[in-house]
């Protein structure tokens, strides 16, 4: 399962980062967004725009491409 297909309001564990641009993975894992870290879908915006998740406390703003290639584990 990714990132992208956890409904709004449900929470996942991410367990996979690997196949992320390293940038954006450097990015994510300097917000505390990391292998083994919990998030929450808050919102999933339309017409294939972004989405926003919640870990630690703070919201991250997500591209839809990224969502698709980080591999989580309902929680």
């Amino acid at each position: 399962m990714v990132l992208a297909d956890i409904k709004p309001g449900c929470k996942a564990r991410i367990t996979n980062m690997e196949s992320l641009n390293e940038m954006v993975r450097r990015r994510l894992m300097d917000l505390g967004v990391a292998d083994g870290v919990s998030v929450r879908m808050k919102r999933i915006l339309p017409f294939g725009g972004p989405v926003a998740v919640e870990a630690g406390g703070q919201w991250i703003g997500l591209r839809r491409c990224d969502a698709r290639r980080i591999e989580v584990a309902p929680s």
